[in-house]
């Protein structure tokens, strides 16, 4: 969420980043001024009557004290007439704080100055390129040719126990997405210092708020029968409501919703492993073949929190992280600047890692690495006092990514890996996790 004061004082260049990411200023934020002045002014009325009304009590007791009652009387109707209209005006003014925070809630992150204007993927920039494409003295074939035909993927059985858009694994297919798992947090945990969480995988609507899910895209997440879809579009959130996470940011993000961290503890990193649950609602005839979209997938998730000076740096350092998992598995891929229209509703700058994958002759998203300035710490409320005990809190800045998306890795494996005689080999650092096993060939 944007800072109330920051979008007032610089209303012009908000609304030109709006524009800028595709989206109508006017529709997002109405007419602010008005709104804002409307707001301000009964906040000040109401502040001045307050003033009057306790003038008014200091009257009361002097007259009492001074035996004139009656005038005693007259004062105290003047202060109940007060007390009338400073409930209209309070109930006013929290009526627009209303309007005001609903309407800061809907609005996107401003993009970095860096980030390149556009307003599709046609206009990413591509930063970096590593590794070069493995010729083949065949065709490759696409991961679910390979994986049918060696019996470790079966998207068919998978249709017909919970519909499209999910796939089951067998036997080394299941493995290796285990030993993918695996490989990813132990890298981050033992080579680049992250800590190891397990959170829940179901959440409440105040966690989703928080990384900015909410209230604008609660039709792309799955709730539970006891989540209020409605009520959290209006800001109204319970804590006993639960929605499957999309993705372990949020869960890992909100461990630390209304704290404030001691600033020694800084950069904090933690990794997580979790399934993810995305309903596609826009998806509608993408990626119908294989495992590119799915309602349920597995990844390993990156999430930091440090100070405001740090985060680009951080931003970098989190970013090779994930880099250095596909570059250990040998897996040719570039890094892409997202511009301002394809850039996500909560991020200030991104770049995508985007894996080649031969079978289908084109490079794939595998990663996404954010940092979110103090966006989504706005709306989970997560401070740090730099400079000490009593130093007056800021709020911190959050960065994820993904380290990496598993299921797009296993296919990067089986397009980028397979052999003429219809096998996978499976790279290096995978097959201690595989129990030595070098090569995926069918078993059943």
């Amino acid at each position: 969420m944007l800072d109330l004061g920051f979008v007032r004082a610089n209303l012009e260049l908000v609304e030109a980043k709006l524009r800028a990411r595709g989206a109508d200023p006017a529709a997002l934020l109405g007419d602010f001024r008005s709104l804002d002045k409307s707001r301000r002014d009964a906040i000040t009325q109401s502040e001045q009557l307050k003033a009057r009304r306790n003038e008014l009590s200091q009257q009361v007791g002097a007259l009492k004290k001074s035996g004139r009652h009656d005038d005693a009387a007259a004062v105290m109707d003047e202060t109940r007439a007060l007390k009338t209209r400073l409930d209209e005006l309070d109930s006013a003014a929290a009526a627009l704080d209303e309007r005001m925070r609903l309407a800061l809630a809907s609005v996107p992150n401003l993009t970095r100055d860096e980030v390149p204007a556009g307003t599709s993927e046609a206009d990413n920039q591509v930063v970096k390129t590593w590794g070069e494409p493995k010729k083949y003295d065949f065709e490759p074939r696409p991961h679910w040719e390979v994986g049918e035909s060696l019996g470790i993927l079966d998207l068919e059985r998978a249709a017909k126990l919970s519909g499209a858009r999910f796939a089951v694994y067998m036997g080394a297919g299941a493995r290796l997405e285990r030993a993918l798992i695996g490989f990813m947090l132990d890298m981050h945990t033992a080579q680049h210092g992250y800590t190891e969480v397990l959170p829940p995988f179901m959440v409440n609507s105040k966690s989703l708020f928080g990384t900015g899910q909410l209230p604008k895209f609660a039709e792309d997440l799955f709730r539970c029968s006891d989540a209020d879809a409605d009520a959290a579009a209006r800001g109204e959130f319970k804590d006993s409501d639960h929605w499957l996470i999309p993705t372990a940011e949020v869960p890992v993000t909100n461990l630390y919703r209304d704290e404030i961290l001691d600033e020694t503890r800084l950069p904090i990193s933690l990794t997580a492993y979790t399934p993810c649950f995305r309903a596609e609602a826009g998806a509608a005839g993408k990626d119908t073949r294989g495992i590119i979209r799915q309602h349920q997938f597995q990844k390993v998730e990156l999430v930091k929190f440090t100070r405001p000076e740090h985060s680009d740096a951080e931003h970098e350092k989190l970013t090779r992280h994930a880099e250095e998992i596909l570059e250990a598995l040998d897996l040719p891929y570039r890094r892409v600047l997202l511009c301002s229209g394809d850039t996500g509703f909560s991020s200030a700058k991104t770049y995508d890692l985007e894996v080649w994958l031969p079978g289908q002759r084109l490079y794939r998203e595998i990663s996404s690495c954010s940092n979110f300035d103090a966006f989504q710490a706005r709306r989970a409320n997560i401070r740090f006092r730099p400079g000490g005990a009593k130093a007056k809190p800021e709020f911190i800045h959050t960065l994820n990514g993904s380290g990496l998306a598993v299921g797009r890795t296993w296919l990067a494996i089986l397009e980028n890996y397979q052999q003429a005689d219809g096998s996978v080999l499976i790279p290096e650092p995978l097959r201690p996790y595989m129990g030595g096993l070098d090569k995926i060939v069918r078993e059943f």
